[in-house]
Parts: C-alpha cells; sequence; structure tokens
C-alpha cells in the first residue's frame, strides 16, 4: 500500500481509533470522523478538526490565554490561575502533599481540611513549585545536526544529552524561565519550553479530605460521584501577591449538557505511539513488575496506618497514592490484555512497514521497527537489576533519596554543564535544590518500615547470595539494616545537606555518613546500569524519528504526540454514557451525595464531614455537584481546568471513570469520560458550607470587584 493510498484513507487521522478501525477498512473505505480524541500540543491545535467538528476554532488570543493560565504542580499535578492576585485552583489530592508536609500529631490538614480568613494566614508551602508555560519553540534540526550520522549509540547518546544541556543554560541565561528540552514523538521532534517558576506558594483553603474523596477505594474511578476534590494556592513574588495577567473567568452557569468543552493540563504519560515490540515489553514485564510492588507497598503502607491514628496521618498521602496508582495500573492491565488490542497493533504497524518500504523517501526507516526490538531485548535483559538499583524499588526511603542526591552532586557538579546527567545540569539546578533543601518532615519509623520492605524485595529479585546484596546488608536482616541506617544518617539535617552539596565530593566522602555509604556502594552499578539503558533508549529515538518521517508523510502533522506531562490541550462534550443497560446522566448533584451517604448508612468511606451534615439545609440541593466530558485525558490531569469555548472556567478535572483506564494505550469516548467538579457546586460549597464567601468573591468576580473581597484584602494587609 503507497503513501497515496494512505493518504485516502485518513487511517492514521485519529492514531489511538486506527487500532480497531483497521479491522473494517478497505482500500476504498472513506474517511474516518475522529473522536474526541488528543491531547494536543498548544503550538499545533487541531484548529481544522474543532471546525469541521463543532464550527469552533480557537483563536491565538484565546489559546495564549488558556496556556498562561494553566499551571503545572511539580509535585505532580495541573492546575490554573483564577484570579488576578495569583490565586491557583487544583485538586485536594494534588495538594495533599503540601498539605500532608504542614501537619504533625496536632494538626491533619489532610483530614481537617484548612482555610485562610486573611493572607496573613496563608500558609507557606515547604517546597512546591508552580510552573506556567510562557513559549514553545522547535529545536529539532539543531538537536538532531550535533548526532553525527556514524555516530555509536553511546557518542550519540553523549552529543544529544550535550546539545540539549546547552540549548537549555542557552534559554535560561538569556530569558531566566525554566528551560527544558521535551523529547516528542517519541524523538521525531524536541521543542523547548520555558516556564515562569513560582516557588513562594501559600496555601488558601482546603476541604475535608472526606468530602474531597467521598466514596474513598470503592468508589475510585467510578461514577456517578460526589466529591468536592479542590484545594486553593496563592502564588506570590518578592513577598506579595503575584499579579497574573492571564487567569481564568468564572462561569456563572458552568458546564451544561452537550455542551463544547476543553481540558488545558498536563497528562503524564502515554503509551500510544509505542511500537508493537515495545507494548509487549509494556504488557509482559513493566506492568506486572509494577503491580506487584504496588499492591505490596499498599498492605503495608495498610497495616502501618492501622496501628494508631498518628501512623494514618503519616502514612496518609502515600498510602492513598499508592492504593491509586495500583488500581489505575490494574486497568491499564485489562485494557492491553484485550487479545484485539496487540493483534490490532500489529496490523497498524505493518501497514506502516510498507510504507517505508519505499526507500527512496524514507532511506532509513524500513529496518526502525527491528532495530527498536533488538534495543527492547537489551533493556528486558537488565531490567531488574535496573529497577532495583536505579530505579530504587529497592531503596524506598526519602533518606536515601537525599544522600544519593548528595552524592552524585559531588560527583556532576565539577563537570561541564553538558557532560552532567540531566537532572543535575544548570538549566534545572534551582529546582534541585529547592526540593534538595526542603523542611519537609521525615519520620524514622515509616523510613524503617519502607526501606526494610524494600530491602527484602531486593533479596527476593536478585537472591540473598548476590554479592551486592551482601555488601548492601552488611550482615543484617533487612529489618536490622534499616534501623541501622535511619537512625545513624545525619542527611535529615537540612543545614548538613547544604554544607556538603556546596563543599562537593571530598566532604560527601568525608561525612562518613551510612545512608551516603549505601548510596556510594550502589552507585557504580546503578550509574553502569542507567548506562546500558540510556543508550538503548537512543537507538530507540533515532529509530522512532524515522518512524515517525513516515507518519507525518501519511498523516501530515495532523497528530498529537505521546503524553510528557507537558501542557496539552484536549476536547470534547459533557455528555452522560450508557453502562449495564442504564443511562448514566452526565452530572451529579448535591441531593444525591445525601441520598448515597443515606444508602451507605454514613458508613466510611460514605460517611460525611460533620459541617455537611449540620448544614444540609443551607444547601441548594439542587446544585450540580459533578459532571462528565469526553475530553481525553490520563494520570496528571488532575487539577485541570474545564473551560467552555468562550476560555470561561466550568469546572476542575479530578478524575477518569474505569473505562478511561486504558487511556495509556488508546482512546474510545463510547464509555470513556474525564470526571470534573462542577463550578456550580464550588461557589454553592464555599459560600454556605464554609463560610468563605470572600473567597467565592474573589473567584467568580476578582480582587476589589465586591465589597467583600475588598475587606478581605484590607483585614489582611
Amino acid at each position: 500500500m503507497n503513501i497515496k493510498s494512505l493518504r485516502s484513507l485518513r487511517l492514521f487521522a485519529c492514531p489511538a481509533r486506527a487500532v480497531f478501525a483497521l479491522k473494517a477498512l478497505v482500500l476504498t473505505a472513506p474517511i474516518i470522523t475522529c473522536a474526541d480524541e488528543g491531547m494536543w500540543l498548544f503550538n499545533n491545535p487541531p484548529r481544522k478538526l474543532l471546525q469541521e467538528k463543532y464550527g469552533f476554532e480557537p483563536s491565538d488570543a484565546w489559546l495564549e490565554h488558556l496556556q498562561k493560565s494553566s499551571v503545572r504542580f511539580n509535585s505532580g499535578g495541573s492546575g490554573s490561575f483564577v484570579s488576578e492576585d495569583g490565586l491557583a485552583l487544583s485538586n485536594h489530592h494534588v495538594g495533599a502533599d503540601a498539605l500532608q508536609k504542614f501537619g504533625d500529631k496536632d494538626h491533619n490538614y489532610i483530614r481537617d481540611g484548612f482555610y485562610a480568613r486573611t493572607r496573613a494566614e496563608e500558609k507557606r508551602c515547604l517546597d512546591l513549585e508552580l510552573n506556567v508555560l510562557m513559549s514553545i519553540e522547535d529545536v529539532t534540526a539543531r538537536v538532531n545536526e550535533a548526532v553525527k550520522p556514524d555516530a555509536t549509540p553511546e557518542q550519540a547518546f553523549l552529543a544529544r544529552r550535550a546539545v540539549m544541556a546547552g540549548i537549555e543554560k542557552e534559554s535560561l541565561d538569556k530569558t531566566g524561565l525554566r528551560s527544558d528540552v521535551v523529547t516528542l514523538y517519541q524523538g521525531a521532534q524536541y521543542h523547548l519550553y520555558r516556564f515562569k517558576k513560582y516557588t513562594d506558594v501559600r496555601l488558601v483553603f482546603a476541604p475535608e479530605q472526606q468530602i474531597a474523596f467521598f466514596g474513598g477505594d470503592p468508589d475510585n474511578f467510578e461514577y456517578p460521584r460526589y466529591n468536592l476534590d479542590i484545594c486553593l494556592f496563592r502564588a506570590y513574588e518578592d513577598g506579595h501577591p503575584a499579579k497574573i495577567p492571564h487567569h481564568l473567568s468564572w462561569s456563572k452557569a458552568g458546564a451544561a449538557d452537550n455542551e463544547l468543552v476543553f481540558v488545558s493540563g498536563h497528562p503524564g504519560r502515554t503509551s500510544r505511539l509505542l511500537t508493537v515490540a515495545e507494548l509487549e515489553y509494556v504488557r509482559d514485564v513493566m506492568l506486572p513488575t509494577r503491580l506487584e510492588r504496588l499492591k505490596n507497598t499498599e498492605v503495608l503502607l495498610a497495616a502501618y496506618s492501622e496501628r494508631s491514628e498518628e501512623n494514618a496521618r503519616r502514612a496518609r498521602e502515600d498510602f492513598l497514592r499508592t492504593q491509586n496508582s495500583r488500581k489505575a495500573l490494574d486497568g491499564e492491565l485489562a485494557g492491553i490484555l484485550d487479545p484485539t488490542f496487540i493483534a490490532d497493533k500489529k496490523k497498524v504497524e505493518q501497514t506502516l512497514k510498507e510504507a517505508a518500504a519505499d526507500t527512496a523517501k524514507f532511506p532509513d526507516a524500513a529496518g526502525a521497527w527491528d532495530r527498536i526490538a533488538q534495543a527492547q531485548q537489551v533493556v528486558e535483559k537488565n531490567n531488574k537489576r535496573f529497577n532495583v538499583l536505579e530505579g530504587r524499588q529497592s531503596f524506598n526511603s526519602q533518606l536515601y533519596g537525599i544522600a544519593r542526591t548528595l552524592l552524585r552532586a559531588g560527583e556532576e557538579r565539577p563537570k561541564p554543564n553538558a557532560e552532567r546527567l540531566r537532572e543535575f545540569g544548570e538549566a534545572g539546578r534551582e529546582s534541585l535544590e529547592f526540593q534538595l533543601f526542603s523542611e519537609k518532615p521525615i519520620y524514622d519509623d515509616l523510613e524503617q518500615l519502607t526501606l526494610a520492605d524494600s530491602l527484602t524485595y531486593l533479596v527476593k529479585q536478585l537472591g540473598y547470595g548476590d554479592p551486592l546484596v551482601q555488601q548492601v546488608l552488611a550482615g543484617k536482616s533487612p529489618r536490622e539494616r534499616a534501623s541501622e541506617l535511619v537512625l545513624g544518617t545525619k542527611v535529615k539535617s537540612v543545614e548538613l545537606r547544604k554544607r556538603l552539596y556546596q563543599e562537593g565530593a571530598k566532604a560527601v566522602a568525608a561525612a562518613h555518613d551510612p545512608m551516603i555509604e549505601l548510596a556510594s556502594l550502589v552507585d557504580p552499578e546503578a550509574r553502569s546500569l542507567r548506562k546500558i539503558v540510556e543508550e538503548q533508549d537512543e537507538i530507540k529515538q533515532q529509530a522512532h524519528a524515522q518512524i515517525g518521517k513516515v507518519r507525518f508523510a501519511v498523516m501530515g502533522t495532523s497528530q498529537y504526540p505521546d503524553a510528557t506531562f507537558t501542557l496539552r490541550l484536549a476536547f470534547g462534550v459533557v455528555k452522560g454514557y450508557e453502562e449495564n443497560g442504564q443511562h448514566i446522566p452526565f452530572e451529579t448533584k448535591f441531593a444525591g451525595l445525601y441520598q448515597r451517604a443515606g444508602e451507605q448508612k454514613n458508613r466510611s468511606p460514605f460517611d460525611l464531614p460533620e459541617r455537611w451534615t449540620k448544614r444540609e439545609s443551607h444547601l441548594d440541593l439542587k446544585t450540580p455537584f459533578n459532571f462528565v466530558n469526553t475530553a481525553d485525558i490520563i494520570g496528571g490531569n488532575s487539577g485541570s481546568p474545564v473551560v467552555n469555548r468562550k476560555g470561561e472556567f466550568v469546572g476542575i478535572i479530578f478524575d477518569g471513570n474505569i473505562q478511561s483506564l486504558v487511556g495509556d494505550f488508546y482512546y474510545t469516548e463510547v464509555q470513556s469520560r474525564a470526571l470534573a467538579v462542577h463550578s456550580q457546586g464550588i461557589i454553592e460549597a464555599l459560600r454556605k458550607l464554609y463560610d468563605a464567601g470572600a473567597l467565592a468573591d474573589e473567584l467568580q468576580a476578582g480582587i476589589g470587584a465586591r465589597t467583600a473581597s475588598s475587606a478581605h484584602r484590607t483585614a489582611a494587609q
């Protein structure tokens, strides 16, 4: 099949759907109409598709405003600016990391919530960094020109790393903005993303966890839902609330049935453009291995949490994150185990291979799939040791992570910027130091528990007789060794970290710290394994770049790359769906929350916070609470704003339904839905349950627009 016939079919216009469409296609098949699929680049939005399907084409000004109103939470997640005075809205479960670090045995902010009624009461987060994407520049040619055609994989990797570090440093020096070169289409393109950073971020409001996560694990990834999964922060600059020219206006009506909406967020990772060989590795090795560790850790943290209320507080965020990840990966594995998935993926791949056989147009593409398969075999051969050593599956400890960072910083920082490991490059130095010197609490008992468990996993994976295992355990059981390391290390001291980081490798070695010595023991092999995997990744990137040329020739540029935790635009309609013969409405209302709690006899996790039971009569129970839409999302989109055609805020993404969990590999809009908190529901709760009228005023009209808002600002000053 030649390129002309492929283009006439538009076979790959919707990459994920093409997997399933191929079964019914013949050469004379009509043009396929895309579903609401795609995590689109802001510098390559689906204008034509939106115009053809919805009669709407976003202007450059519309896109810029939404882009610069969107926020990335570097703790993991998305958000948006919603006032000119730096108010940023995300999910409770995105903000939970910051809430956890504020807490102690007398203050459980995750459980009990928080509201700063004045600016003076807003609590500064210990290590939360917000990023706003300011510009995108295509640097593909510059990156590829640095790699000589006859370079070995090692030489090619080092050259590519060096030029990317140079581009980032040059951009940082020129603009002062955080600058990251992002790999797109598995290596077919490289774009330079410049971000404005906010590191003085303060907590303004969080509801009780029980209403943010009502229904707990039983209702997680399910729908209907009733969650006030929101958290509000404020960005500051020079000690004052940041002035934000681009922030979202609040929609009075919120989302309506069958309305076109957009989601602007930072999806973490998808695997839709991987080859069959790579997908088989994900199916057979990666996902089962990760699930095994997650399930073990979930049981471990659950048992620890049940011992005391304080234990539950300390482990709460880690436990919920582990529980959520386990359920998400279970869904991903179910999707990739569908017997039709790989079979149909093979058909797509074969069609691309036939196009690549035109060596006059694609001289290097024909063998690309074989090169990827061979590289994947090398990765799989080294997978076990890489995961436990470099991937730290066997060193689940914050203190170990700090120790390894100090060790590697001592070795990397004296090197030329172009030769360092990427995480130690000058462009990311401020962010690395911000995290390394965080005053976040570290609990010895929890550290001992997780480290002992992961050291036991090390023994299971590599065998008790493995020489490195014997050196790591140093003649002790995993529990004894973990206790010795955690209680003996001094890296809990931020002042010590700063001194060792500044003084470098000699000071780090002279510290004779047991955790640093452990990291030093593991590091040579860990680095060696990383080098092997990075070289194979380079081979795969070069091969994917060749496949990309074929794909671009077939599809043009009307496609989106896999997610990379960078800003993307998704779209869809507010729409219910059919499940088990029943129609699932597009929205839930406050009345349904109380009905759900009553049906479950208010037992945990369906019990309501005290204020929600006492003030039920204050609420208009017909107010919309949560809603679903067909936008294409994945993990990392949590906290993403949902906006209408006017660019107004109508809701905030907090989850997907169970049918959406296959979204790592493909998208289908039949039942897959993105879940969001309705803008009306947020205002109803703030005003009538939390006595947060001033905050609601700021969301709805902006600081200074109403008397109550002005009074709030004056009181804070």
